[in-house]
């Protein structure tokens, strides 16, 4: 179980390893199956009967719609579904009916309006022209109604026009009525909340003032509110100022309390300045004096001593003011907060008593001004339909009008369409034939399938179109192959004594006989006595390939008294001797399968180097068993890609059911200029002259007719 899967396995590889070898091995298949496909293509496309094309291209104008009243001027041509909904209009029953009554299609056909609508959807294509707002609008007919082409292709779209502008009309009427409604609706609901906010206002004393208007009760009450806070504030500033002023000059000396008070941002203390400043000053310039020498009694000196005596008299009078001043405007501002405070307090109180009131009536002007704002847009929308019924409708735009086309115009059917996919599909189908038959075709390809199946060597690759040596030059390089075949008959066999091998086949015309012809030449070129003995009773073929007469051989030898130099005769080649088949019997199996034919095998490998015994297939007939179980070796030839591998080992196991040893297997009539896998088996070809090959006369490689291409591999 386990070694047919592993074959399955190998099996599933080698279809799919080499692609190209199977397209080369079946490319007769692949050319007549293209040549059909073709052939037919080109029928089909000849019956076909002519159809004539007109075309006309529109631009498609977008027209209004319900979300341009409302505010929204997106145009329907943005939306993706636009072009398939229009193509659908144009296809629509209902258009191709108003077209074909436009051109009065049924009176001149003779059909009712359903079959003449039926007959333009056959014909008709619409599509967009790519990045465009335009439309191509095609019909094809038949010869026959090749005048109707051209104006029905324009009738169509003009009804798709009318179709369009139907629409559009029915559409502002529609809307015109929706709108005049809704519009009556919503000045209702408007007057409705004016009335609750007017009835609200009058109740509260709230004075209400639309958007465009300022001022009002509400705002007043803000603005005051916010000047009182203000007003406080720079109260306790003010106030805040003069204590730290106040905090700052007690407990200062009197000179520091002087420098203090001219130095605070007060109006009174500029004059202190001034003062200070010339009292400073004096007191410079006594110095200065006595530094010059001057005396304390010298008069400038007493006269400076008098005059800074006044300046400090009248400074200390002055500061003395100033802080009685100080403290008078620190009580002032004290009061002055008092009272900013209370009165804040009672404005708050008041604001906070009227905010329920004011947050109520905010509420109902803000939903009067949304509905008066709706209401607004609603009517200008109806503005904007209004100038719109004024407007002309121009759904559609020629661009191209449709041309009557000669009568070598025709556009279907198209030949090199038809014939290029035509060519593609035969190509296609060829290559898909080539490869179902390769995947079913259970035929010997390989050196693989051999070994794999019957467990025997193969002795030898024979080329296809090999010919008959003995009627070639000895240098023809067909000759290898046998060389090949010679050398491993002689290293396959356990037993040098083994020199008895029939040749045999699974079927007829693959090619035995040239095998053994051809090998038994080599042989005796090799310097081996060689016999070749023609026991195919039923269809001998090895005396045409030498020339000689049939009439004495095998059959006269076995039922006779004849002797073997009677019956076997020496061909033109040295060391090479045959023994035709004689008289066709009535039972060959029977003649075969005798005592006497046992002695004949006995007799001649003790005479001769080798004996060669041809035999007919072995699966059609039972002569080919007895051969095998009468001599040393059977060596089975195959022809490449014919013989199935079930029949291949059912000829095996034919052989060893009688108790033959087969030999191995002769892989006869491959055809090494495509199949690459066998090239190197080959490789002697190059060493022999292209020239004296075509000079040589071909022979048949095998009972069938061989092909006329060179086999070198």
């Amino acid at each position: 179980m386990q070694k047919n899967s592993s074959l399955n396995t190998s099996d599933a590889a080698l279809h799919a390893v080499d692609y190209w070898q199977i397209l080369k091995n079946r490319y007769g298949i692949i050319l007549l199956t293209f040549i059909l496909v073709v052939l037919t293509a080109a029928v089909i496309t000849y019956v076909m009967p002519k159809k004539y094309e007109a075309t006309t291209v529109i631009q498609v104008n977008p027209l209004g719609s319900k979300n341009q009243v409302m505010g929204n001027t997106s145009s329907p041509l943005m939306t993706r579904q636009f072009f398939g909904t229009q193509f659908k209009i144009i296809e629509s029953e209902e258009n191709l009916k108003r077209a074909a009554e436009r051109c009065q299609l049924p009176e001149k056909m003779g059909v009712t309006i359903d079959e003449a609508a039926l007959v333009l959807k056959n014909g008709l294509s619409t599509r967009q022209e790519r990045g465009t707002d335009m439309i191509e609008i095609a019909l094809r007919m038949t010869k026959e109604n090749r005048e109707y082409v051209k104006p029905l292709t324009e009738a169509i779209a003009v009804a798709y026009s009318e179709l369009r502008t139907n629409q559009e009309v029915k559409r502002r009427e529609q809307t015109r009525y929706e709108l005049e409604k809704k519009i009556q609706k919503q000045e209702d609901i408007v007057e409705d909340y004016r009335n609750r906010l007017l009835q609200f206002s009058t109740e509260t004393g709230i004075i209400y003032f639309d958007r465009n208007n300022s001022g009002g009760t509400t705002d007043t009450v803000r603005r005051g509110l916010v000047v009182q806070e203000q007003l406080y504030d720079e109260a306790i500033k003010e106030r805040d100022e003069l204590e730290l002023q106040v905090k700052n000059i007690i407990g200062l000396d009197d000179d520091s309390l002087i420098s203090h008070v001219a130095g605070l941002n007060r109006p009174e203390s500029a004059i202190v300045q001034r003062t200070w400043e010339q009292y400073l000053e004096e007191k410079r310039e006594r110095s200065g004096m006595l530094a010059q020498g001057l005396g304390e009694n010298h008069p400038q000196i007493k006269l400076l001593d008098a005059r800074i005596k006044i300046l400090r008299e009248d400074l200390d009078t002055k500061v003395v003011k100033i802080r009685s001043l100080l403290k008078t405007l620190l009580n002032e501002a004290q009061a002055k907060v008092e009272r900013l405070k209370e009165s804040s307090e009672s404005s708050q109180d008041e604001a906070r008593a009227t905010a329920a009131d004011y947050t109520k009536f905010q509420t109902y002007v803000k939903e009067y001004e949304d509905e008066l704002d709706a209401l607004k847009t609603m009517k200008t929308g109806e503005v904007i339909e209004n100038l719109q019924e004024g407007l002309s409708i121009d759904p559609i735009a020629f661009y191209d009008y449709p041309e009557e086309p000669e009568v070598a115009d025709y556009v279907s059917p198209n030949w090199i369409l038809n014939m290029a996919l035509g060519s593609v599909a035969g190509l296609i189908f060829g290559v898909g034939i080539a490869f179902a038959l390769e995947l079913m075709d259970t035929s010997v390809k390989s050196l693989e399938d051999v070994e794999r199946y019957l467990e025997v060597p193969v002795l030898a690759v024979i080329p296809k179109d090999v010919a008959v040596l003995h009627k070639q030059s000895t240098s023809s390089p067909d000759a290898e192959a046998y060389r090949i075949l010679r050398t491993n008959i002689e290293f396959n066999r356990k037993n040098p004594d083994d020199n008895a091998i029939t040749v045999v086949s699974g079927g007829a015309g693959e090619g035995k006989s040239t095998t053994l012809v051809n090998l038994a030449y080599i042989c005796a070129q090799g310097g081996y006595s060689t016999l070749m003995i023609d026991a195919d009773l039923r269809r001998p073929r090895l005396h045409t390939m030498f020339d000689i007469a049939n009439s004495v051989g095998l059959t006269n030898y076995l039922t006779t008294d004849l002797q073997l130099e009677d019956v076997i005769l020496q061909t033109s080649t040295e060391n090479l001797y045959f023994m035709p088949s004689g008289i066709l019997p009535a039972d060959a199996a029977g003649i075969l399968n005798s005592r006497r034919m046992s002695e004949l095998i006995q007799d001649v490998k003790g005479r001769f180097d080798l004996v060669l015994i041809d035999s007919p297939p072995i699966l059609g007939v039972s002569d080919a068993s007895v051969l095998a179980s009468e001599v040393d070796l059977t060596m089975i030839v195959v022809q490449h890609r014919k013989l199935p591998r079930n029949m291949l080992m059912r000829v095996k196991q034919a052989v060893e059911n009688v108790g033959g040893t087969v030999l191995g297997v002769v892989l006869n009539n491959v055809d090494v200029r495509s199949d690459s896998q066998y090239q190197y088996y080959t490789s002697y070809y190059t060493y022999y002259s292209p020239s004296e090959q075509a000079a040589a006369t071909k022979g048949q490689s095998g009972d069938a007719k061989p092909s006329d291409s060179e086999g070198l591999y």
